[in-house]
């Protein structure tokens, strides 16, 4: 293997994993239903009293105080390939990034670990700042704060292998960056918006992005490779390439290799194997008909919410009822036009319930808040759609 990446790192995280997080353990029937908070929020101006408002209803305090913080952000897009500073607002947006990491402090966090995976594959602070975050803002909000591009083994010299708490949809267990786990909350700032294969990407989706394309990524090779700079198509979209050797192989080989079918079930393995504490769903700008300019028809799109929970399916539930989209929908059926329902295999793992009776929504309610986002990621304007 890479030099970095022997078999011997790659495995001798194992022995750590069952201490470093609970992991669900629940029958369908019993998939948690909790309260979440949807909050109007017309301006970034007033993201920071409007996420207060949702913290101290979810008392973010009690879980926060004293503890690391692991915050999951969702930068999109190689920059490689795609602009960096995009009129459409697809990506997380640095204000919300400093807003968010200011009331976890002033709840008592005493660290907090900001987490993407980008490229390239390095620990330079300055890369984070083409994204529009003000680096050196941030590290004086008044607790530790730690940046993790989690693209590679990063800061660490070992990986760590969690399982699957179900046995897996479609890999028993996944190896991650450390970043994870050497954390007491793992928290997840995502956007609303649609996703062509997942149909929509919020908090759930956003842990797709966990995994290293140093042992997922297209260019990974038979042995890993630290200094990846392909997406992970190849061997988790569609299955074409394997895993580096050491790493866990799919459960079932001769499934689909239909990105439609392995997208929903892999993301839902990362949110079993990587518990989300605490879902932040940004919907104040955002786009609609896909997850980033890349696609074809992509339009802006202005919500006006903030979405948060303390489960991510629930959180994400009330998300696509905001989107006025059908939690129950089937493959085929808006918004999952390519892939199949995520929320379905999560509510089955036992993670949340997507029941919308079920689930207390406090603030504004989902009459109010309801935004037409039309039938997903169709792949033109709707003005073309209806022609």
């Amino acid at each position: 293997m890479n030099s970095q990446v022997t078999r011997r790192n790659l495995l001798s995280g194992v022995a750590a994993t069952g201490a470093a997080i609970a992991l669900p353990k629940f029958a369908k029937a019993d998939a948690p239903a909790e309260k979440v908070a949807l909050m109007r929020c017309r301006s970034y101006n007033d993201f920071q009293a409007q996420l207060s408002g949702a913290f101290k209803t979810l008392d973010v305090a009690k879980l926060v105080k004293g503890k690391t913080v692991a915050l999951k952000l969702n930068l999109t897009g190689n920059p490689k390939n795609f602009p960096l500073t995009p009129d459409l607002p697809y990506r997380t947006n640095g204000d919300t990034v400093a807003k968010t990491v200011h009331l976890l402090a002033q709840a008592g966090a005493t660290r907090v670990r900001l987490i993407e995976s980008f490229f390239p594959a390095t620990q330079d602070i300055s890369l984070w700042a083409r994204y529009g975050l003000d680096v050196n803002a941030i590290n004086n909000l008044g607790t530790k704060v730690e940046w993790e591009n989690v693209q590679n083994l990063g800061s660490y010299k070992q990986y760590v292998r969690l399982k699957v708490p179900w046995g897996g949809y479609m890999y028993p267990a996944y190896y991650l960056n450390k970043a994870f786990t050497e954390c007491d909350v793992y928290a997840s700032l995502s956007k609303l918006k649609n996703h062509w294969i997942a149909g929509v990407t919020m908090s759930m989706k956003n842990n797709f992005g966990d995994t290293p394309c140093s042992l997922y990524g297209s260019d990974c090779g038979p042995s890993g490779n630290e200094h990846a700079t392909k997406e992970r198509g190849d061997v988790l979209h569609a299955g074409t390439t394997k895993a580096p050797s050491g790493v866990d192989a799919e459960l079932h080989p001769d499934s689909p290799r239909d990105p439609g079918y392995r997208v929903p079930r892999i993301l839902v393995d990362q949110v079993g194997i990587r518990p989300i504490d605490l879902a932040i769903v940004d919907g104040v700008e955002t786009v609609r008909g896909g997850e980033g300019p890349w696609l074809k028809g992509l339009e802006r799109m202005t919500p006006g919410v903030i979405i948060v929970g303390r489960n991510p399916v629930n959180t994400d539930a009330v998300g696509m009822a905001v989107m006025s989209y059908d939690v129950n929908a089937d493959r085929g059926q808006s918004c999952f036009i390519r892939g199949d329902n995520s929320l379905k295999f999560a509510e089955q793992a036992g993670i949340g319930t997507r029941d919308l009776n079920r689930i207390e929504v406090v603030g504004l309610s989902l009459k109010e808040a309801r935004i037409d986002f039309g039938p997903g990621a169709v792949g033109k304007t709707l003005s073309e759609l209806r022609a």
